[in-house]
């Protein structure tokens, strides 16, 4: 059982060396106490707001290479070029039944092979988790025309196109898949038609093969592209999809295309994120609010918060930022900002780099809500500033109500705490193995037995609940056992 005593063992001994045991321990501690909310109210709009982000960036073109997008909360994972792109319907053959009707998937003609699988996984399995769904590279998609003509499509394959030292990953539109196609995905097979254009085979092996292709028909459009790829001119080759990297060394920065001016994407970014408003908004209300949909407040959240003003107190400390930042740095910026950035914690979900990215402007959002600092604004502010600039001093004002709100409610006795405690361990009886855990503390409490129990000896509270002299047994027994 997680109790009082080590947390209070951990946070007087926090001034020490081992300041990060007592971060992690306060960290574990409202992960396993908070997990009830967390589970019952706050997963509900992080849900949310995760699928909202994933949504909508999918609506534009992401570049598979650089991880950029049409439609970012990022400035640095912002896609800069104006792209080209339609929309497309492909009819996907149901997996369970290949009789049952076909399932409809949106899909853009600028999407890379692997972006169409996973965009087809997530409509066809989309209420499986995604640990248990199909990974998008074991699996083949395949272009269908009538019932006999297949084509599988991929990334990379003999018609993949070579131009100098960049070699572009293949889409839709390389393809000439066309609105309303049948597609299907079937367990990863070899082709010779779809050899990566990095092996090593000649033309005349190629034209070989032409005749021993599996498939019975193919597109006219595929069969004009005559695969002409010669080995050599693969050594030092750079892949690209929409915009060539402009990291490398050789790369100009004009190559990589005319940038829009700051104003121009700064307003895209707006866009993006007044469509995403909603969605914020209702995480940061549901973080800061002491009423969850008539349930109460975790009691270890208010318990915590009185154990900081109890020891603000103690230490002759009134000043009121300072309060707040202990209590900011406390579950805030230790606890949700975590969940917030890495919502694969919470949830079987998978987080690509774009999401990752808007997640983080979300997250640094939540960081300056809950200071006390102003933030000076100019013209060389970083790009998320600017994006919340209007909405912090709101959400400043939700953070503040919300430590006046816990520090109204009734305080919590040692006894309620105890007893919440306790049934807390008994829920989660089965779900962690205590002994190891207990291993764990013990290798560390008898590592700096000297400075715990000397801690301890000097602590009012400690001497109370005589808790040296309990540590002195503990070490005793064990080491007797030992």
């Amino acid at each position: 059982m997680i109790t009082l005593e080590l947390l209070s063992l951990y946070t007087m001994h926090s001034n020490m060396q081992t300041e990060s045991v007592a971060e992690k321990m306060l960290t574990n501690w409202f992960a396993f106490l908070l997990h009830k909310f967390l589970k019952e109210c706050a997963g509900e709009p992080l849900f949310m707001l995760y699928c909202a982000i994933k949504q909508q960036m999918e609506k534009g073109p992401i570049d598979a290479i650089t991880g950029e997008a049409r439609y970012s909360l990022s400035e640095d994972k912002l896609i800069r070029q104006q792209i080209e792109y339609k929309t497309l319907i492909l009819n996907c053959v149901n997996p369970d039944n290949e009789n049952s009707p076909e399932i409809p998937v949106k899909v853009l003609n600028c999407d890379t092979i692997t972006q169409t699988k996973e965009k087809i996984l997530d409509a066809v399995y989309k209420n499986v988790p995604y640990s248990q769904r199909p990974r998008a590279v074991d699996m083949d998609l395949e272009w269908r025309q009538g019932r006999i003509a297949r084509v599988v499509l991929q990334d990379e394959d003999i018609t993949t196109k070579i131009e100098g030292d960049w070699k572009r990953l293949n889409t839709l539109i390389h393809y000439q898949v066309s609105d309303r196609s049948v597609v299907a995905l079937v367990p990863k097979q070899t082709s010779s038609y779809n050899i990566p254009a990095s092996a090593s085979i000649s033309r005349t092996s190629i034209s070989r093969y032409d005749s021993t292709f599996r498939y019975t028909g193919s597109p006219d459009s595929l069969r004009s592209r005559a695969p002409m790829i010669t080995p050599d001119l693969e050594s030092g080759v750079k892949v690209w999809h929409l915009v060539k990297n402009h990291d490398h060394g050789d790369q100009k920065e004009g190559d990589r295309g005319s940038k829009m001016v700051s104003e121009i994407y700064l307003t895209r970014l707006l866009a993006t994120k007044g469509t995403l408003q909603k969605f914020v908004d209702d995480l940061f209300e549901t973080l800061f609010s002491t009423v969850h949909r008539g349930s109460a407040l975790p009691l270890a959240i208010k318990y915590m918060f009185d154990f900081l003003d109890e020891q603000a107190d103690k230490h002759g400390i009134h000043d009121t930022d300072v309060r707040h930042t202990w209590k900011s740095n406390c579950l805030p910026l230790r606890f949700w900002v975590n969940v917030i950035k890495n919502p694969q914690f919470v949830f079987d979900i998978h987080k690509g780099s774009i999401t990752d990215a808007c997640l983080s402007v979300v997250a640094q959002t939540f960081m300056d809500s809950c200071s006390t600092s102003e933030h000076r604004l100019g013209k060389d502010s970083p790009s998320n500033k600017l994006l919340y600039a209007k909405d912090i001093p709101s959400y400043k004002s939700w953070v503040e109500r919300y430590y006046a709100d816990i520090a109204k409610l009734p305080a919590i006795s040692d006894q309620d705490m105890n007893a919440y405690l306790a049934e807390q361990s008994r829920l989660h009886s089965v779900d962690f193995n205590m002994l190891s855990a207990l291993n764990e503390i013990y290798s560390y409490v008898s590592k700096y037995s000297e400075e715990i129990i000397g801690a301890l000896e000097q602590d009012e509270q400690a001497r109370r609940q005589r808790l040296a002299y309990k540590v002195e047994q503990l070490i005793g027994a064990m080491s007797m056992e030992s």
